[in-house]
């Protein structure tokens, strides 16, 4: 146990020097289903998974309306490549202990009918105690609400195991109202996928968006105000 607690957080110490806002791991063991693209054999030998998380800006953010803006997008991109700037700096830190590692990309879509890459970091991330899966189909933190974006590294190099949050949305229902698409309902497990999808289809569209997203749902879960 004391390897795994001096390793966590050494790995810990990377990620927050690199930037990133939380951090946290979890077995991978009730997630290895919903993997896709990775080989079994690959998957079988890296029994942990990282999470990180970056906390978005709340200007960025509070300046979306009714429609994603090209100042998320640029927001959004560059997000997306500190966290897998961060995964491939812990994946070449164990790597150099004799151990392997496996970077997730933080916004690679490999199944595009139903906009899933190889695995959900917000499933990861809840399991290893980031936050919970909200009403919105989006990762829910204590912190910062939905305002984060994530990435995984998967691993053999042993670590200690974060326990899943015990919370949820409970009374607060703000990002409801807002959806333009209607997708988000008052059960989570509700949530129209098909829906939601089309909205963000509409919006590249009208707005030259080169990118699937629309942003005003996180804008609507601020976190520190969810009624728990």
């Amino acid at each position: 146990m004391e390897e795994e607690n001096k390793n966590y957080s050494l790995l810990k110490d990377i990620a927050f020097s690199s930037g990133m806002s939380l951090f946290g791991v979890a077995r991978v063991d009730n997630l290895k289903h919903k993997i896709m693209g990775i080989s079994p054999e690959i998957i079988d030998s890296l029994p942990f998974a990282i999470s990180l998380a970056f906390r978005l800006s709340d200007k960025v953010i509070e300046d979306i309306k009714d429609h994603p803006t090209q100042l998320y997008l640029h927001h959004y991109r560059q997000v997306n490549y500190l966290l897998d700037r961060t995964a491939l700096l812990l994946t070449d830190f164990i790597q150099k202990k004799g151990y392997q590692a496996l970077p997730i990309p933080a916004s690679q879509v490999i199944d595009w009918e139903n906009q899933k890459g190889h695995l959900s970091h917000k499933l990861v991330a809840e399991q290893a105690g980031l936050g919970w899966m909200g009403r919105n189909n989006l990762l829910i933190t204590p912190e910062w609400g939905a305002r984060v974006r994530l990435v995984t590294v998967l691993t053999d190099f042993p670590l200690k195991v974060d326990k899943k949050l015990e919370r949820g949305c409970g009374s607060c229902k703000k990002c409801i109202g807002v959806c333009p698409a209607g997708a988000i309902k008052e059960k989570r497990e509700d949530f129209d996928h098909l829906a939601c999808f089309e909205r963000l289809r509409k919006f590249r569209k009208e707005y030259n968006i080169p990118h699937y997203i629309c942003g005003i749902c996180v804008k609507a879960c601020q976190g520190p105000s969810i009624e728990i």
